[in-house]
């Protein structure tokens, strides 16, 4: 193989990298002052699962240290967008959830950035898009996984 080569494995997760940070920095700059994309990713799962989640958890679903999630929480609990108490059965435990100002927030948060993803829609056509859906969902599936 020569040098200017990659394997193709490469390339690819090359470009994944290069459009999530693309997508971030669209998504962010579209995003309520004060909203990090990571604050926007807490309340969209909380969304979308509902529930109640320690720290920790959320940590390892989201793939972050518990100190940087813990930090993530005391900003969104700060805005009013979750509520943080103690575990009942553990008292040394603390859980999250979404609070209704937290899901107002996610919900105009959608609203803001939803022109960002108009546009990608418009481009390339939503038959594209879903085209390309099952192989990236296998991916993170097989990433998640392993």
């Amino acid at each position: 193989m020569r040098l200017n080569e990659d394997p193709i494995t490469f390339t690819v997760f090359t470009e994944i990298r290069i459009i999530e940070q693309l997508a971030t920095l669209r998504i962010q700059r579209a995003l309520p002052k004060g909203l990090q994309v990571s604050h926007f990713a807490v309340l969209n799962h909380f969304s979308h699962l509902g529930g109640e989640k320690s720290p920790a958890q959320l940590a390892k679903v989201f793939q972050v240290t518990k100190g940087a999630m813990t930090n993530t929480i005391a900003r969104l609990e700060a805005f009013g967008c979750v509520q943080v108490r103690n575990d009942v059965s553990d008292k040394r435990r603390k859980l999250v959830s979404l609070t209704a100002k937290g899901m107002r927030v996610r919900e105009d948060a959608i609203a803001d950035v939803s022109p960002v993803f108009a546009t990608v829609t418009e481009e390339f056509g939503r038959e594209r898009l879903r085209e390309i859906l099952p192989t990236l969902r296998d991916l993170r599936i097989y990433l998640g996984n392993a």
